[in-house]
């Protein structure tokens, strides 16, 4: 029987790209859901400033279930540790078997989930890690996955790349210090169409602005759009 797996989803394209590399192996793996953490006080994702109803969008087009832990703001590691290994034991109930994570080679991050999370009664799986980045990165780009930054790094890429298509002429402008998948978090995606997904999500880019360092674009789906120029949301950046 297939292991009933769930994504650990952040709505970038290395948690998508996992999704759909556990769905070319059917006779392997059954995804039952996604799994993401969601700053319960904005209803955003904290380091990517995504809108709950954008991950529920991606959900929808994945045809899955889709699982939030609401995390407090701020949050301490102890807090996200103990609200994650609850919703761990939670889904074990549900029958799940493992977890798949979209890790690609950083050590310490791979250990830390192994260290705090491998005690749940669920499977770690990694299933993209060790590709080549750059390899990564085309393979995603030509298989029809689109993407937006949603969040950059000013010291890392240009900060008015916040709301750049993750394309191949993104990749060929890329300065040379930067990973071409961003492992090292030089920016964070948000997945609107791809293989993984029945349909596509239709976004535009609302207002951008700098915080804690980091620069974001409020991406809206495209029926909320009623205009662009409107009011600073103080949700932009949580977290």
């Amino acid at each position: 029987m297939p292991k009933r797996i769930v994504v650990s989803w952040s709505g970038g394209k290395d948690s998508a790209w996992t999704l759909h590399t556990l769905r070319q192996q059917p006779n392997e793996y059954s995804v039952i859901g996604l799994l993401t953490s969601i700053n319960q006080r904005f209803n955003r994702i904290a380091m990517h400033g995504v809108r709950r109803e954008l991950l529920d969008a991606q959900a929808a087009a994945a045809g899955l279930p889709l699982w939030a832990v609401p995390l407090p703001s701020p949050c301490t590691n102890e807090h996200y540790e103990r609200r994650m290994t609850n919703a761990l034991h939670f889904l074990r109930q549900l029958g799940a078997e493992a977890l798949a994570f979209g890790d690609l080679y950083l050590q310490d991050i791979r250990q830390y989930r192994e260290q705090q999370f491998g005690n749940c009664g669920l499977e770690l799986e990694f299933p993209i890690w060790g590709i080549p980045t750059l390899q990564l990165a085309g393979e995603m780009i030509r298989a029809g996955v689109k993407a937006r930054l949603a969040c950059v790094d000013p010291r890392a890429i240009p900060s008015d790349w916040a709301g750049r298509e993750y394309d191949e002429k993104l990749l060929a402008d890329l300065p040379a210090s930067a990973d071409p998948c961003a492992e090292n978090g030089e920016f964070h995606t948000f997945v609107y169409a791809g293989p993984m997904f029945r349909s596509p999500i239709r976004v535009v880019n609302g207002e951008t602005v700098e915080r804690d360092g980091f620069v974001f674009t409020d991406l809206l789906l495209a029926a909320d759009a009623t205009g662009v120029a409107k009011s600073p949301d103080p949700a932009i950046l949580a977290g």
